[in-house]
């Protein structure tokens, strides 16, 4: 007889699917969010002559600007009210998490579990207001300051942005949030998730035109679709791959109860760092090449032009120096997320150990030893996926939108949210196994 496991796993299907409601609601709700927030791109910022931004936009959108564009959906180019996206709550949620390892009152605050968990949810929503603010102010300033672009420039012109921005900001922060507790999926994500892949439509469709000018060889159209498979096979296989490391609870008796010893595993990401160091990455390189496009002297040939024609794509300067920030801040932010310390303290307050390893101090320095071995593996993981679409694009001046950045974030995300669906699903099967079957104390 099958058990309730296989039975489960067997019944997972579309018709259990289609009987699910609290899942069908949810993904409505999202799919739902997902367009207010698209909708939401297409609302220029008032004040704003539309056609001549685009034209200023165009001679500088290289750099950070076609960076943020990308993760924005466009809305960096229509200049929305969206225009800031999500970012500055990333920002500020990463700066928090870093502050968290370095002062001692933010990290009893993360200790002391839903309490303190809501209270640097707040840190960080006030955090996020700041580093928006500043951005709409530096905005404001920049258009009003282009010729053409503003149709009357001014401090109100200047209030009404930064409200209006620092508003569409913290907007799609309680927009994520309603999406991540109603919804399905966490609701920062997939409001990036949705703004890289609302143009890889316009993307493939310039590539394909492109194509067929004679511009790209039609093989070298079907080798990036490969290319592009393989990746993402490449993504999904490190993305799964963890390191497990073996725990062992010996026999214990707690109060008249005796628990017989049991095993479990330390499971370790070989990518603990997620996305975050090809981001920090590309947006320190790209700065340079952001200022000299905004620098009326970025073309006489000064350092700042031998600079920027250094750093350009696919340049050997840009790729060691690419390849050396992804693995530094690999590093960085996988110390700052993990502690073998406090993992081996925890282990030994609840009487577990590894074998063969002494707990306490032995036990963190040979978790943080296998960290680091996974970590460099991670890394290079990291640095490959990332490196090979830029050296393309600098080839065959493929569109931005295939770089290894975007394809790492959009099959993450597609990953978490088909394990949350897929969790879903569980939990509806097993309350349907439950009515079906025959308990003790069911009629009563």
């Amino acid at each position: 007889m099958a058990s309730a496991a296989e039975q489960l796993a067997a019944n997972i299907n579309f018709s259990a699917f289609s009987k699910a409601e609290d899942l069908k609601k949810r993904i409505w709700f999202t799919l739902g969010a997902l367009v207010i927030y698209r909708l939401g791109t297409y609302i220029p910022l008032p004040g704003i002559d539309p056609a001549a931004f685009e034209a200023s936009f165009t001679g500088h959108k290289q750099g950070v600007l076609e960076l943020f564009n990308m993760f924005s959906g466009g809305a960096v180019q229509r200049m929305a009210i969206f225009a800031l996206n999500i970012m500055p709550y990333i920002s500020a949620s990463i700066i928090i998490q870093l502050m968290t390892s370095v002062i001692p009152s933010l990290e009893t605050l993360k200790k002391e579990g839903e309490s303190g968990r809501k209270v640097i949810n707040q840190y960080t929503r006030y955090l996020t207001v700041i580093l928006a603010s500043f951005q709409a102010y530096g905005i404001a300033v920049g258009l009003s300051s282009q010729q053409g672009v503003v149709t009357e420039p001014g401090p109100f012109f200047v209030i009404s942005t930064v409200i209006t921005l620092v508003g569409g900001t913290m907007f799609l922060m309680w927009l994520g949030e309603q999406i991540t507790s109603r919804g399905i999926g966490n609701g920062s994500s997939l409001i990036i998730f949705a703004g890289i892949v609302a143009a890889f439509p316009a993307a493939i469709a310039n590539t394909l035109e492109l194509g067929r000018q004679g511009a790209i060889s039609t093989p070298l159209i079907l080798l990036v679709v490969v290319m592009a498979i393989a990746v993402i096979a490449f993504i999904v296989f490190m993305e799964r791959a963890q390191r497990r490391l073996v725990i062992t609870y010996p026999k214990r008796q707690v109060g008249n109860r005796v628990y017989e010893g049991q095993t479990s595993f330390l499971p370790l990401k070989l990518n603990t760092s997620g996305v975050i160091p090809p981001i920090f990455a590309s947006s320190l390189l790209l700065l340079p090449t952001t200022i000299a496009n905004f620098s009326a002297n970025a073309g006489t040939g000064g350092v700042l032009g031998t600079i920027t024609s250094l750093l350009g794509h696919g340049r050997p300067l840009y790729i060691v120096m690419y390849v050396g920030m992804i693995v530094f801040f690999a590093f960085f932010y996988t110390a700052v997320v993990f502690n073998p310390v406090e993992t081996a303290d925890n282990l030994r307050k609840h009487g577990g150990f590894l074998p063969g390893i002494r707990p306490g101090e032995r036990t963190a320095a040979f978790i943080d030893k296998v960290l680091t071995r996974i970590t460099v593996l991670g890394a290079g993981y990291l640095a490959i996926i990332c490196v090979l679409p830029e050296l393309l694009i600098s080839y065959a001046a493929m569109p931005f939108y295939f770089g290894g950045t975007s394809l790492l974030i959009v099959v993450s995300v597609t990953m978490d949210t088909v394990a949350q669906i897929h969790g879903h699903l569980q939990a509806h099967q097993y309350e349907g196994l439950i009515k079906k079957s025959r308990l003790r104390g069911k009629k009563r």
